[in-house]
């Protein structure tokens, strides 16, 4: 039987806000997003899917952006 070691799995994922940034090659939406986040100074960028969409909601962003963000989570956890 295989043993996963979580502590190691969790040390080699990028934050999702590291990952997010990554994805600007991306096309789509999710590609989108990482372009306008690099420009922004206060974008959690070691920050979780919670940080980013909390971020988000105090810039009072399109309702859009939340869902691409959703999105995005999904690739992530699937990285």
């Amino acid at each position: 039987m295989m043993q996963i070691d979580m502590e190691r799995d969790t040390e080699a994922r990028p934050t999702f806000g590291a990952w997010l940034l990554a994805q600007k090659n991306k096309p789509g939406a999710v590609g989108d997003l990482p372009k306008i986040a690099a420009t922004d100074r206060a974008f959690p960028r070691e920050g979780t899917a919670h940080d980013v969409r909390k971020h988000l909601n105090q810039l009072q962003a399109d309702r859009m952006l939340f869902e691409v963000v959703d999105d995005a989570e999904t690739d992530w956890l699937a990285f």
